[in-house]
């Protein structure tokens, strides 16, 4: 296996957003650039590789040689696109570049992408290749997008200055369906020099940035198990955040649902507390209906017992003194006093008779059977009986002294 140290100089020129390369130039020359650093790392564990830009503001190197693939393929995202491509700056910078590699015994390559118009001539050209060609530094042109300046005859002349038995090569890749890394595969440019063949070119097919197939996060870990660990930290840090942050979202949507059916709930309460109210006042009401109506009922019955008592006496008196009445109306119409004082003696004796009806229990007891929808063990009769009683007894004391 070769053991080399290896500049790749990308084109990031305005050239590069056009779209005849599939989905633009710049892309495309991403894919290849990738690729050919897998193939070069997976060669050789000790092999090397650098990465520098030939358009924008300048000549600027993005990451000196190294076999960390993973640094490696970090510097190619977000370059900027722009100005114009400095060709021979970009070699003799690279050039510089292998000249303080670290592991001398290295050989030295520079692999050029060209996507843009070359603006400096044949013998320029010429020059820097027998430059290159003295300081044993192989050259890998990747000739791509179409221009009108004879930019294929001016690479062709550089690769002629530079080629020492064959160690540089020049690709060119005609616009088309094939992307630039399909067509760079079967090149010598990929394979290197045919030592290692075709298994080279499957080492850097399995490593191609993008994914490796076989590998986790497209590393080999055997390879750069640093590299290899910290990608899978990465993931393991994102897999952990993404599950917290659903767990959280989780908890937030439980704590609303919760709280909706509370406010929920403690409505219904206040409801049902309301027509509880309600209920309780019509039942407030209700009963003091049926206790109004008691009372009426009760002073009903009074009535009623009373008018019968009073009628049973008029029938006592009746049967046993109508004779003794018509004989004092005959005498009272004489005498005004003497009526006056008949009248008295009447009502005196009526009251006797009253009261000596009340306390005959037997006697009221028949007369309260005989009304009709009245019931003597009734509480209320009882105790208007009572009252009745009580109110001789007390009007007893005033009867004795007012005689």
């Amino acid at each position: 296996m070769v053991l080399e140290a290896t500049m790749i100089c990308i084109d990031n020129s305005e050239w590069m957003r056009n779209g005849d390369y599939s989905p633009s130039r710049f892309q495309a020359q991403s894919d290849a650039v990738n690729l050919i650093c897998g193939a070069k790392t997976q060669s050789n564990p000790e092999n090397t590789v650098g990465v520098l830009t030939m358009g924008g503001k300048g000549v600027r190197v993005l990451v000196t040689p190294t076999s960390d693939l993973g640094k490696i393929l970090a510097c190619m995202h977000g370059l900027e696109v722009g100005g114009e491509a400095n060709l021979t700056a970009a070699i003799q910078v690279a050039q510089l570049a292998l000249k303080h590699r670290q592991n001398k015994k290295q050989q030295q390559r520079i692999i050029v992408f060209v996507g843009s118009p070359i603006k400096y001539d044949k013998k320029m050209l010429e020059a820097i290749g027998r430059k290159l060609k003295k300081n044993s530094v192989a050259l890998d042109i990747v000739d791509f997008g179409e221009s009108d300046d004879g930019k294929p005859e001016k690479l062709e002349a550089l690769i002629t200055a530079v080629n020492n038995n064959d160690s540089s090569h020049i690709v060119h890749v005609p616009p088309g369906p094939n992307a630039v890394s399909d067509v760079l595969i079967s090149t010598p440019i990929f394979t290197g020099d045919g030592e290692g063949g075709s298994s080279f070119a499957a080492a850097a097919a399995a490593a191609a940035a993008g994914g490796m197939s076989g590998f986790d996060f497209g590393v080999d870990p055997n390879v750069d198990p640093e590299l290899a660990l910290a990608l899978r930290v990465s993931m393991e840090e994102e897999r952990a955040r993404q599950e917290a942050a659903a767990k959280k979202a989780a908890e937030e949507a439980a704590a609303k649902k919760a709280a909706e059916e509370a406010a929920k709930q403690e409505k219904g309460e206040e409801a049902s507390s309301s027509r509880d109210d309600a209920m309780a006042e019509a039942d407030q009401g209700s009963s003091l209906s049926a206790d109004d109506k008691k009372h009426q009922l009760t002073d009903d019955e009074a009535a009623l017992l009373e008018q019968a008592l009073a009628m049973s006496v008029d029938n006592t008196k009746s049967g046993s003194g109508a004779i003794a009445d018509s004989d004092m109306s005959d005498v009272t119409g004489n005498d005004q006093d003497l009526a006056f004082a008949l009248q008295m003696s009447v009502q005196d004796a009526t009251q006797s008779d009253m009261s000596k009806v009340l306390e005959d229990q037997s006697f009221v007891s028949s007369i309260l059977n005989s009304l009709p929808g009245v019931d003597p063990n009734d509480p209320s009769v009882k105790d208007l009986l009572a009252s009745l009683q009580q109110k001789k007894e007390e009007n007893k004391p005033e009867d004795e002294g007012d005689k």
